[in-house]
């Protein structure tokens, strides 16, 4: 029986590469070349399935130069690389691989938190500088964390992995704000406790960014939220680019309107806005929120098991757009 054919279009770790030649004819990019999406169109022809990283944009146009594309897999949580409605309309699932990597990013952020608070990465570069000489008072003074109110917009599991965070291991005060509120059994796990989204941005020390990215939460932190904010306050953002102006934000660091910033994720990236290098009170990562070597194995594994399932006709844990599974799914 002929097995189908998928293209791994990044380089992954080759025991996800080996599982999945048992299982598809696999071509990979184990190089990790920068394809074109000219590219990446005619490597996938041909193709039912596709391993993606979250970078690749499947759009209409993509879907209609490969019309034997049937399922697209991403290795990470976020998914808004899918243009979901061109896909289910050509009846291609999408999925993502949710759960494996919430404690990890969870770390990160509160890494990020700690660093921009306390000028960690401002005191590394005056020391490497030479600059420092003799101890003061007030050299690099920063901002507790311990005792402080943690923000956090967007409570899904990555939230409540950093509010469980503060809450039981830096006795902070978390209010956060979401969609939907959670459970109050979810609230009393976690701490934490339901503010609007204008009282989040006066009330928290440390906002901490972790919603999803759609047209809705395009630069949901803009100008105006920024003035909302407390002088002292730091801002984290660990979910996506785009959920942030980094131009207004750049401007608001500059006029120290804020504190500080810790970012993972930018507009346009791997594209940095020059405003955000200009500055020396951000912390700047480039999107490594999810990158220990479990975690990263994990999650190409659960981008496998999503096209396995598939394939074998029990359909796929991760669907971003289940609705196509009942015509698809033997």
């Amino acid at each position: 029986m002929t097995k189908p054919s998928i293209l791994v279009c990044r380089a992954v770790d080759p025991k996800v590469i080996e599982r999945l030649e048992q299982h598809f004819d696999v071509r990979s990019n184990q190089a990790d070349e920068a394809w074109s999406r000219e590219k990446l169109i005619a490597a996938l022809q041909g193709r039912q399935g596709l391993f993606a990283t979250g970078g690749e944009r499947i759009d209409a146009d993509l879907l209609k130069a490969c019309p034997q594309l049937r399922i697209c897999a991403n290795m990470s949580v976020g998914f808004n690389n899918f243009d979901v409605e061109a896909m289910t309309a050509q009846g291609v699932v999408g999925t993502n691989a949710p759960g494996v990597l919430t404690e990890t990013t969870a770390d990160f952020g509160f890494a990020l938190l700690l660093a921009a608070a306390r000028r960690v990465s401002e005191g590394e570069r005056y020391l490497r500088a030479g600059q420092w000489k003799r101890w003061q008072y007030n050299m690099l003074v920063g901002h507790d964390v311990h005792g402080s109110t943690l923000g956090i917009l967007g409570m899904g599991r990555i939230g409540q992995a950093l509010a469980r965070r503060g809450h039981l291991g830096f006795g902070m005060k978390v209010i956060y704000h979401n969609r939907s509120r959670l459970e109050a059994s979810v609230e009393n796990e976690t701490g934490a406790r339901y503010v609007s989204k204008d009282e989040l941005l006066r009330n928290a020390d440390h906002l901490v960014l972790v919603l999803p990215y759609s047209n809705a939460s395009h630069h949901a932190i803009g100008a105006s939220e920024l003035a909302l904010m407390k002088s002292s306050a730091t801002l984290i953002n660990i979910a996506r680019g785009g959920i942030v102006d980094d131009a207004a934000l750049a401007q608001a660091l500059r006029a120290k309107r804020i504190a500080a910033a810790g970012l993972d994720v930018y507009e346009g990236e791997p594209a940095v806005h020059p405003g955000l290098l200009a500055v020396p009170n951000v912390v700047l990562a480039p999107h490594i929120g999810s990158a220990t070597g479990p975690t990263r194995l994990a999650m190409a594994n659960l981008a496998a098991n999503n096209l396995i399932d598939f394939f074998h006709g029990d359909g796929p844990p991760n669907p971003v757009n289940p609705e196509v599974l009942n015509g698809l799914v033997a």
